[in-house]
């Protein structure tokens, strides 16, 4: 009975991700999808803190998402950390994204202060401005402020996906715990789904 008892609430515990996947086909049903790359905090000052494992094809994974969403003419949006204690100053190298990623001056950059990159900011305008629906999340770290940043489009009702292979954290296999338990998909998957957009 004990085991049964719990079985029913590991259930329980997974449903509302099962229900994630139900809830994309609904909202593709619903219109077009229009998306956006949130690329998060991936900052000269933090990326020594990170593992070597992620950080070894993360970021390439990344400048390839920059370059097909800016190939189809889609909003990458920069989103900074920062704490006026200890990050470093925003004109600083340290406080700037790596070049190899190749951002552009034109995408559009929020500055945050807390984990979630939707509290305390103008990201919620930036996306409702741009007729943005579906995000696509990268960066780091992925067990604090791109989970903080994907619970918080959820609450603002964007349907969302992880970029497998484009996250980051101090612990490989944390990452890897994130890519698969909140709708991680490959960056094939979301090349082949951008395409079919136009």
């Amino acid at each position: 009975m004990k085991n049964l008892f719990f079985l029913f609430c590991f259930c329980l515990l997974l449903l509302p991700f099962g229900m994630k996947a139900q809830e994309a086909a609904d909202a593709s049903k619903s219109g077009p999808m229009k998306p956006a790359l949130l690329v998060i905090d991936i900052q000269n000052a933090f990326l020594p803190y990170m593992s070597e494992e992620d950080k070894k094809n993360a970021l390439e994974v990344i400048k390839a998402a920059v370059a097909v969403f800016h190939k189809h003419n889609l909003p990458v949006i920069r989103i900074y950390h920062q704490d006026p204690k200890w990050t470093p100053a925003e004109n600083s190298e340290e406080f700037q994204f790596p070049k190899s990623v190749e951002v552009a001056d034109s995408d559009p950059k929020v500055i945050k202060h807390y984990a979630n990159a939707f509290t305390g900011t103008n990201l919620d305008k930036v996306l409702r401005d741009l007729k943005v629906n579906t995000l696509f999340l990268c960066g780091l770290s992925a067990t604090a402020c791109v989970l903080a940043t994907y619970f918080g489009g959820e609450e603002h009702d964007y349907q969302e996906f992880m970029l497998k292979g484009g996250l980051i954290s101090s612990d490989s296999k944390r990452t890897e715990f994130i890519e698969t338990t909140y709708d991680g998909i490959s960056y094939t998957t979301m090349s082949f789904m951008l395409d079919k957009l136009h």
